[in-house]
């Protein structure tokens, strides 16, 4: 299929476009003996913040000769204000609704208090714009304790093609991890890439960054991207740890049609992260122009060299690919483990609703977990995906359960419900709803022994021409399967089931404590049936599976399950 690896650089540059914090007054005495140049104002006492530290503005009415410390003595321009040596505690505030050019640079030295962070924001009415002409709008180099909220982040046409809208990069050696990053109430639109977390070729890093309440859309390559050096499965080095992305939007990062070599147009992309959460957040619209020609493509949340990652509660719907890969909702991609994908919502995707995929031959894709996700149309583009895929070199120990998944045909496009392929070890299927109007309910390229791959208390309908599709051979009911693989067995007992499961599109808010639905559905799919017949699903708890606390509406588990994402109706 693919090798995920997202763009490195062998060294990254954080240099301020030639100019100096400590040599500004210098210059500027010199410039006065040629010509004239307006020094800056006398001292002033400096003002401490709540935080211990001082308060700077930049007002469009300001003066960058004044000392910038309060609304009526503000700055006037992003240059005056990045020869500012941050301190812990400092804020820079910008006028709300005004516009500044230019970039907000912090490098080592500055900040670098995480019990005092450095604080970057807006005052007044409305969230104050950067507007980057060829430049990163905020870059941060190896340091941290920084706080940017309630902000807009434009860029112009350089820097879509190559610079990132906020950046934050660790080249230190070795593998330390810098603390303490905060993003919330930003806009970032028009650059390469949105949001960039880049860590060094040793593993150095950041931890504890909360990325939320953010709009990330119109940029090029995708609109959030984590990443960090080439992944070791011998040695894993991952440049980054906990990490929380929490209601971001992410939408319309098109792609680049001339990047053949890689994957662009993604949504949320996290790479080299050592346990991560992405929950309520919605990624739509992303990748159409992605190359024609490449050989991997675009998804609207996914990770790679990762371990201990969550997905839950989000909604991607919509995304796109330029070429005949990818496209999906959701991935856990080459060397992910001890992952989960839990209570989201994937529709209208070109590829693959829910997508778990290595392409590197070692073990390193292991014990991830997909369950209580619906996938409603998914491969709308692609017939070689399906709602929820597994395939690639080596996938072992991955556990899909609990999903509602329901795939219509799309014209000449007849993806299935489930597709698998390849070389799977230790997966297991159980209590899923696999629903078609004619596409096959499962389409596996081999025909896997329950010892690799084991089928369990499933519901697998479809209306007319039934079909599954094991290795060479085709199937018309689930019965002649059961007989032929062993599958669908629980001991001596028969289980799964082949009835309607009656599902319904169910209005869901678009927002609340669970993000349910978002977009032209705005709804989940759940039965109108009581239950599905006794027997027919198995109980997880007695073959040593926990099935988790909840259903995909929130509802608490108890007692005997049936299939599918949904045990009840939305909570009220």
């Amino acid at each position: 299929m693919r090798q995920r690896n997202e763009r490195t650089e062998a060294t990254y540059s954080m240099r301020r476009d030639g100019r100096s914090r400590a040599g500004a007054a210098g210059l500027c005495a010199t410039a006065v003996l040629l010509a004239g140049c307006s020094m800056p104002a006398p001292h002033v006492p400096l003002r401490e913040n709540a935080q211990g530290g001082r308060d700077f503005y930049l007002s469009a009415q300001g003066d960058d000769s004044a000392d910038g410390r309060t609304p009526q003595t503000a700055w006037r321009t992003l240059r005056r204000a990045d020869t500012l040596r941050f301190e812990p505690g400092d804020r820079l505030r910008l006028q709300g609704g005004a516009r500044f050019r230019g970039t907000i640079s912090i490098g080592q030295g500055d900040a670098g208090d995480p019990r005092k962070p450095v604080v970057i924001e807006s005052y007044g009415k409305g969230r104050a714009m950067i507007l980057a002409s060829g430049t990163r709008g905020i870059e941060v180099h190896n340091t941290s304790g920084i706080v940017l909220r309630d902000l807009v982040i434009a860029g112009d046409a350089a820097a879509y093609r190559r610079r990132e809208g906020i950046v934050f990069v660790s080249d230190l050696p070795g593998s330390r991890k810098l603390p303490y990053v905060r993003v919330s109430g930003i806009e970032v639109k028009g650059f390469s890439n949105g949001i960039r977390l880049h860590g060094g070729a040793e593993g150095s890093g950041f931890r504890d960054v909360v990325i939320s309440d953010s709009a990330l859309h119109t940029n090029q390559d995708a609109g959030l991207v984590a990443d960090g050096p080439a992944f070791d499965a011998d040695a894993p080095a991952y440049a980054h740890e906990d990490i929380t992305v929490s209601e971001v939007t992410a939408y319309k990062n098109v792609g680049d049609p001339r990047a053949a070599h890689r994957n662009t147009g993604s949504g949320i992309v996290l790479g080299s992260v050592r346990h991560g959460v992405v929950e309520r957040s919605v990624a739509h619209d992303n990748g159409e122009f992605s190359s024609p020609d490449a050989m991997e493509g675009p998804e609207g949340i996914w990770t790679y060299d990762s371990t201990r990652m969550t997905f839950q509660r989000n909604v991607s719907y919509g995304n796109h690919t330029g070429s005949q890969v990818d496209g999906g909702g959701f991935g856990l991609d080459n060397n992910v483990s001890h992952s989960v994908m839990q209570y989201n919502l994937a529709y209208g995707n070109d590829g693959a609703g829910f997508l778990a995929y290595s392409a590197v031959l070692n073990t390193a894709h292991t014990d991830n977990t997909i369950r209580y996700n619906i996938s409603h149309n998914d491969s709308r583009k692609l017939q070689a995906y399906g709602g929820i895929v597994a395939f690639g070199a080596r996938v072992r120990n991955l556990a899909i359960y609990h999903n509602t998944v329901l795939t219509t045909a799309n014209d000449v496009v007849r993806a299935p419900a489930l597709r698998l392929e390849q070389s799977l070890a230790s997966v297991t299927v159980r209590n899923n709803v696999f629903a078609t109007d004619g596409p096959p309910v499962v389409s596996s390229q081999d025909a896997f022994d329950p010892s690799a791959v084991l089928f369990q208390g499933n519901d697998y309908h479809s209306p007319q021409s039934w079909s599954l599709q094991w290795g060479d051979a085709w199937f018309t009911d689930l019965a002649a399967w059961r007989r032929a693989t062993g599958q669908e067995m629980l001991g001596p007992r028969a289980t799964g089931t082949s009835v309607d499961p009656c599902l319904a599109q169910v209005p869901l808010p678009v927002a609340g404590p669970n993000l349910y639905g978002a977009g032209p559905t705005r709804g989940a799919l759940a039965s109108r049936c009581p239950r599905t017949p006794a027997g027919a699903a198995v109980d997880l708890r007695s073959l040593g599976v926990n099935p988790g606390p909840v259903d995909y509406f929130g509802a608490p588990l108890s007692g005997s399950l049936g299939v599918g994402a949904v045990q009840s109706g939305p909570k009220a």
